[in-house]
């Protein structure tokens, strides 16, 4: 099984009171995507992993990163994850067998669990989500966030994004985190049937999830602790991170 690892970083850091891209906020004295990086590393999965940039912060995160081999993709505007990802499908080479997708503000990612999801062999695609107990504390980093729609039988139905959440969804306690594993060929078979017809005006990599299960396709799930599985979005989440290492 030969996977290729896609870690997105295209973002500002708008959120975060930053002029610096989102990823190169220091979380502890280091960088947000160096510390996924060095978990990306150690896992062993993929020697040179793709990282989907902007044009404008390619040179900074070329030498944040100087120290590791990657590939750069250039999202040249800012068009959601959907969009992020297929920027760099023509860098992807026809004997890969899986594509996996993280997100470079994700720093608590374990190389252990980076390895187990590299595992999975999906029809379409595999996700990990993490599940929580309610939204209180720390955990309401996560309330933001897409909710993981299930039918009656359990069976993964679609992803519902906040911005297109009613109340009932946001009570959803199973969280998209955005980690995906697809297998190649139907990521790219059917990564253009995404459209931006939603709130944000993006083309959603999520909504992968409904179109697999539209087809017939069984969506597995690997579920990861909240805290490792944590993303940092504001100033807020970073002073919530940084008391959890304490």
């Amino acid at each position: 099984m030969k996977t290729k690892i896609i870690i997105l970083a295209a973002g500002k850091g708008t959120r975060m009171g930053s002029d610096l891209p989102k990823v190169l906020v220091e979380l502890k004295g280091q960088s947000m995507i160096k510390h996924l990086m060095k978990a990306v590393s150690a896992s062993k999965v993929d020697a040179r992993p793709i990282i989907v940039v902007s044009p404008e912060n390619k040179h900074l995160l070329e030498n944040e990163l100087s120290d590791y081999e990657l590939i750069y993709a250039i999202q040249d505007k800012q068009l959601g994850t959907g969009h992020a990802v297929n920027c760099a499908r023509s860098l992807v080479s026809d004997d890969y067998d899986n594509i996996l997708v993280l997100y470079g503000d994700h720093p608590f990612l374990t190389a252990a669990s980076i390895a187990k999801f590299a595992q999975a062999e999906p029809e379409a695609l595999t996700i990990m989500p993490t599940l929580l107990p309610n939204f209180e504390g720390w955990h309401h980093n996560f309330y933001h966030l897409g909710r993981i729609a299930r039918d009656e039988s359990g069976l993964v139905r679609g992803i519902i994004e906040f911005k297109d959440a009613d109340d009932k969804d946001k009570e959803i306690l199973e969280i998209n985190m955005g980690f995906m594993c697809f297998n190649r060929t139907w990521l790219f078979n059917n990564i253009d049937n995404l459209n931006s017809d939603n709130k944000a005006n993006e083309f959603y990599l999520t909504d992968l999830v409904k179109i697999a299960a539209l087809q017939g396709v069984k969506i597995d799930s690997i579920m990861i602790e909240p805290l490792e599985s944590m993303g940092i979005n504001s100033r807020e989440e970073l002073g919530i991170a940084e008391s959890l290492i304490n």
